[in-house]
């Protein structure tokens, strides 16, 4: 990927060989093209077995992959080693606290090959964090942040075969923490599991978003859950996004449940507008996720001289706007292409050349050395 070698600093991130190994901290850079990529991989990589995929056509769809990471928690609060198993169904009983009160929380990122065949991982630690915040809020416990990351890389290590080649996708990982422990009256659950499983997955939109403003059902309000990664968080916006993809919409963009005006969040990303050189995005004020993408895209873009505002945004700024794009773990950083609210429809907000314009100043490259 090119790059014009202007570097900024960056969170470390973590590289995973045979001996598992932490890498120094990365490097940002900006490339001459559209890619927010990160990479994940073992140094053997060109030796080692890789799956019978079609890697020029992959999307983001369940592919079965080898290995699953198991952990559990008694009512001690601590959770046992784990161990990496063959991927498969689990046993819950019918009174699991997941399955009747909700008690659940997962998580998102990702693993990249790079050139040379090794493998990174994004901001693991990020994520390790978030989840305990979001157990804390759930009254879960959590992994601590060495184990979550020890374990991303055993279940990672398993599954090296799955992940792309260098620019043909990514191998997403999904950590799961749920009250696993049978439960009869609204209480948490007296045992807890930790899993973590792997799919290989393309770009999720290769195209442009269409977004549609939804003013009838809200994803979250304050007081509640929506800062957190809770299971629930997830089966309340179906409704919206059925009824918006049979209209031909990419996604759902909310507003919050007080005015009703004021921009929160995709269904599944974050939501930056841009004006001039200054970016603003929704603040995080607990009904919005703190998405891991969306804080290195504002580190990112600080680093770079734009004004990055963190702020209420409401539907007269998305319309007024120079370009509007999107950030998260399955769409990365995605432009939208148009915006309809209420029947008004407002197209090719992103151009192609205004869009590379900022997608060349926050798109993040990791430089990694050995350490």
């Amino acid at each position: 990927m090119a790059s014009n070698g202007d570097h900024a600093h960056a969170d470390r991130t973590t590289e995973i060989q045979n001996h598992i190994r932490s890498m120094p901290t990365p490097s940002y850079k900006v490339p001459s093209t559209m890619r927010c990529q990160s990479s994940l991989a073992a140094n053997d990589m060109e030796t080692s077995e890789v799956a019978d995929l079609d890697w020029e056509n992959l999307g983001f769809d369940l592919v079965q992959t080898d290995f699953m990471y198991v952990a559990k928690c008694g009512p001690d609060g601590n959770f046992s080693n784990g161990e990496v198993i063959p991927f498969g169904p689990i046993a819950l009983s019918p009174s699991a606290g997941v399955l009747n009160y909700g008690q659940g929380l997962f998580e998102g990122l990702k693993a990249y090959r790079k050139t040379d065949g090794s493998i990174l991982l994004f901001r693991p630690e990020e994520n390790a964090i978030r989840m305990r915040a979001g157990a804390e809020r759930m009254c879960m416990p959590a992994p601590t942040v060495e184990q979550f990351v020890g374990a991303v890389k055993q279940t990672v290590l398993a599954n090296k075969r799955w992940v792309p080649p260098n620019g043909k996708g990514s191998l997403y990982i999904r950590p799961l923490l749920m009250g696993s422990g049978a439960v009869l009256r609204l209480a948490p659950a007296p045992e807890y599991t930790f899993i973590i499983f792997v799919y290989p997955v393309g770009n999720h939109y290769k195209e442009g978003l269409n977004l549609i403003v939804e003013d009838k059902f809200h994803r979250a309000s304050p007081g509640g859950t929506g800062g957190v990664k809770a299971i629930g968080n997830y089966a309340s916006v179906l409704k919206a996004q059925k009824i918006a993809k049979e209209k031909g919409y990419s996604e759902v963009l909310y507003l919050d449940a007080v005015h009703n005006k004021y921009l929160e969040e995709v269904s599944s990303c974050n939501i930056f507008v841009v004006k001039g050189n200054v970016i603003s995005t929704p603040e995080i004020k607990g009904t919005i996720l703190p998405g891991i993408t969306r804080k290195s895209i504002i580190e990112v873009a600080q680093s770079k001289g734009f004004k990055v505002e963190e702020r209420l945004v409401s539907v007269d700024d998305l319309f007024d706007a120079d370009e509007v794009f999107c950030t998260g773990t399955a769409v990365v950083v995605s432009p939208v292409a148009s915006i309809t609210y209420l029947g008004k429809r407002r197209g090719r907000i992103s151009k192609p050349r205004s869009w590379c314009r900022i997608s060349a100043a926050v798109q993040v490259t990791y430089k990694p050395t050995d350490g």
